[in-house]
């Protein structure tokens, strides 16, 4: 079997693997207009997507600069601790953060895998702001690059964007606001970096660095594949000497081979941090009625509060989204299908407002910097591990205990295995996508820590148990399972070898549990002498036994599109004796965290001043149309109520309250804290 980290090099993976969504980005595209004006000093010379092919290269000759003086972004001498506390309100860098952010700031380049919630975004926003001139950060989602600026701004550093959002006007604006040093962070998409207008108008700038920022949309192979992003490469040739930062937060080790490849990164450092989110519980539990253990999930863990909801189809992301909505739940759909200025104004809802749902498919997520999402479910099988840990690493940012949680069954498998069958592509690029599925499944019935089986995937040491897993948590029993294994695999021999027969689980599980169908009849199943065997077993359990052999490789879907199933060569064995069969008997109850809300951990007199500044933010937000955690985060509005601070001097000891924001909001939040 093929590892699934490893790359095959034959056709990309379309990265959704017969979900029915597009592209996670598709929404997201810079869809370059025709020519308009001019910018200021060049012309504007932006082709239209349909004459402009994606990936192609570009020119690597730069026009003249303007010989304007590049800027000072901060004081002279200031140190990037002092700017982290200053601007940001930190007291200290976390993890490898100063360690890369020195390694920028001294004009290197560095190459950064990153958790999500672990402060990529500081390593290069702190050395935009130490060396002269303005920092280009391409990031690839324009719909999402107002609310990073917003975010800066908040912060008091002048930040700006290009895209096709904008009118002519504003983008001249900004254009010249460039060229005039008078901006810090400027955010582009990939597609914007290909036109040569775009190319010049950087030539002219002082530019600080380059950060390409989810840098493994570069991997042909990956699941999230960006063609624009392969041309990224040129930035070395056309702009030597100007450091690049590359930052993912989920990367195998052969991606990462692929972002050095393709970016020319070859003596960039490379700082790896854990992919280990301690604050998030890892949950997968059978799949019965999802909707249901979706439902008893919110109210009995996380009422009231920003969830997302995974599902594999548009129509279950509606059904679902509804469901929720008639049990009382602040749910809202989103998918490609769905109108595009509807998706904008559910996606703004969910940024802006507390405690919202979001019903998507995988179209949803990339690049959301919303810190409160207290838990992410899926209710399909995810295909790969990096989709899964990409997904889930969206809960939790604020390092706030969070819930990452699956509902698994045997018709994720039947069904993920069938969408391989018949997929295009050559049979290694079908063996690849069945080694990620494999991966995927292993995570699922392991009987092992769960987060240690996760990290071991991504090449990290790990210890025997985290105590944060539902295995951990709650153990499953392993069980000799030879004898259940023999049974089934014995129908499905006889029904192949006697009657030439294919059948799907369920008439398997009927046939075993000797049921008295008018399918059973019809066919003659009655008389075959595994008829009624299995009764020492539940008709849940036996599911369970035929998921378990599918996971295992015993038991493969036959390519028929019926979801028929048929024996494997590793079948054999078992049959005759020669292998034991290994099974996961599911625990008895649930997993449960003794703490799941965010305010837990805050003593009970400090709860009701905790939600009073929640209050004040949320209409704070609403009033400045922006996300309530630009304004504070929960962590900081819990950090307040526990210091209760008497005067702005003891407000800006409080982390996460940096001077912009304390000038801003520190009279307001005082108010509020005094009562």
């Amino acid at each position: 079997m093929p590892d699934p980290r490893e790359n095959p090099a034959q056709e990309p993976a379309s990265g959704w693997g017969g979900y029915d969504d597009e592209p996670p980005f598709d929404p997201y595209y810079d869809q370059l207009p025709p020519p308009d004006d001019d910018f200021p000093g060049a012309p504007f010379e932006e082709a239209p997507p349909a004459q402009r092919p994606r990936g192609a290269a570009w020119s690597t000759e730069r026009s003249a600069p303007t010989g304007r003086p590049p800027r000072a972004a901060v004081a002279a001498g200031e140190s990037a601790v002092a700017v982290l506390q200053r601007v940001w309100g930190y007291e200290a860098f976390r993890g490898e953060q100063q360690a890369i952010i020195e390694q920028v700031a001294a004009g290197g380049d560095a190459l950064v895998l990153m958790p999500t919630g672990g402060g990529k975004s500081l390593c290069y926003q702190v050395p935009a702001l130490l060396r002269e001139g303005t920092g280009v950060v391409v990031s690839p989602l324009i719909a999402l690059m107002q609310d990073q600026v917003d975010a800066l701004e908040a912060l008091g550093v002048r930040a700006a964007f290009l895209n096709s959002t904008q009118a002519p006007d504003e983008r001249r604006r900004v254009e010249q606001a460039l060229l005039d040093g008078e901006i810090d962070l400027l955010y582009l998409a990939p597609e914007r970096m290909g036109v040569p207008a775009t190319q010049q108008l950087l030539d002219r700038a002082a530019i600080a660095l380059f950060a390409i920022d989810e840098a493994h949309c570069v991997s042909q192979w990956g699941h999230d594949f960006r063609p624009d992003y392969l041309q990224l490469g040129a930035i070395a040739q056309r702009w030597p000497g100007i450091p690049r930062i590359a930052l993912t937060a989920t990367a195998t080790a052969a991606t990462r081979d692929e972002i050095v490849e393709r970016l020319h990164l070859e003596d960039a450092r490379r700082f790896v941090s854990s992919f280990d989110r301690p604050n998030i519980q890892y949950r997968i539990e059978g799949k019965a009625e999802p909707r249901a253990q979706l439902l008893r999930l919110i109210r009995q863990e996380h009422p009231g509060e920003a969830g997302i909801v995974y599902c594999l189809s548009r129509k279950s992301v509606e059904q679902t989204a509804e469901y929720l909505v008639k049990q009382g739940v602040a749910a809202l759909p989103y998918h490609a299908g769905l109108d595009a200025g509807v998706r904008a104004r559910n996606q703004a809802r969910f940024l802006r407002e507390d405690g919202l749902v979001m019903v998507a498919t995988i179209a949803f997520g990339m690049g959301i910097d919303k810190p409160d999402v207290r838990f992410v479910a899926h209710l399909d099988l995810p295909k790969s591990v990096e989709g899964y840990y990409q997904e889930t690493g969206r809960a939790g940012r604020d390092g706030l205990p969070s819930t990452a949680w699956l509902a698994y069954g045997l018709q994720d498998v039947v069904q993920q295995r069938r969408m391989i069958d018949q997929s295009e592509g050559t049979p290694q690029y079908k063996r690849s996508l069945s080694a990620h599925l494999d991966a995927m499944l292993a995570l699922c019935e392991t009987v092992q820590c769960r987060r240690g089986q996760l990290l071991r995937y991504f090449g990290e040491d790990a210890p025997a148990r985290c105590g944060n897993c539902d295995t951990c948590l709650n153990p499953p029993e392993r069980l000799d399972g030879t004898v259940p294994a023999q049974k089934l695999l014995s129908t499905v021999y006889r029904l192949q070898s006697e009657r030439g027969q294919r059948f799907g689980a369920g008439q398997l599980v009927d046939i075993l549990l000797g049921k008295e169908t008018e399918r059973i009849r019809s066919n003659r199943h009655d008389q075959l002498s595994t008829y009624g065997i299995g009764t020492e077993l539940a008709e849940a359990e036996w599911r369970g036994v035929v998921r378990q052999l599918l996971a295992q490789g015993l038991l493969a879907v036959s390519s028929d599109g019926y979801g028929t199933l048929g024996l494997t060569e590793a079948s054999r064995g078992v049959l005759v004796g020669e292998r034991e069969v290994h099974l996961r008997r599911e625990a008895a109850r649930p997993a449960k965290a003794a703490k799941r809300k965010a305010a837990v951990d805050l003593p009970e007199e400090d709860l009701p001043l905790f939600e009073r500044l929640r209050e004040w933010r949320s209409g704070v937000a609403r009033e400045q149309g922006v996300p309530a955690y630009i304004i504070f985060g929960d962590a900081t509005l819990r950090g307040i109520a526990s210091a209760r601070p008497g005067s702005l001097d003891e407000l800006g000891t409080v982390s996460g309250v940096g001077a912009k924001k304390l000038d801003t909001y520190g009279a307001a939040v005082l108010e509020v804290v005094a009562g």
